[in-house]
């Protein structure tokens, strides 16, 4: 059974997440620092009412941030964890991903890409999944921030 997936870029490859897990794509808009946070952690935003963790994809892959451009977008991720966004180029498509044409990588074995969960092999093209729940599992310092978002939250 094909998977939807929203396709997106960082650096110059193409990425994708399964539908079920985005919200909503924003387009970029003011993002509240924090300091003291992990350099791929960009900030705060308020999304749809509530205040949700902005990741860089790009500095999390290539240790380099996004470009803000006209291109860039907000995905808004929801996890059972916690809902965070993550900055992207270009998401630009939804697309139906037939799962014949997912292949596992041995890359998912390297603890530092566990979200990696496979590798769309289409004609022209390929696509990498991610697992955003798996994402979160892997980066330094997410326990901090999930503590972080819970005082917030709290404090509101």
């Amino acid at each position: 059974m094909p998977e939807k997936s929203v396709v997106f870029n960082a650096g110059k490859e193409e990425y994708a997440i399964p539908v079920q897990y985005i919200i909503s794509i924003e387009n970029m808009e003011e993002i509240n620092p924090i300091p003291h946070l992990p350099s791929y952690v960009r900030g705060v935003v308020l999304a749809r009412g509530e205040l949700i963790p902005v990741l860089d994809l790009a500095a999390i892959l290539y240790e380099s941030a996004t470009q803000v451009d006209i291109e860039t977008r907000l995905l808004v991720i929801h996890t059972m964890e916690f809902s965070y966004g993550l900055v992207v180029h270009e998401a630009k498509e939804i697309l139906e991903i037939p799962s014949e044409t997912l292949q596992q990588v041995g890359l998912v074995a390297y603890h530092k890409t566990k979200y990696f969960s496979a590798i769309a092999n289409l004609q022209d093209r390929l696509i990498t999944m991610i697992d955003p729940e798996e994402l979160l599992n892997v980066l330094e310092g997410v326990k901090e921030i999930k503590n972080y978002m819970s005082t917030l939250k709290q404090e509101a």
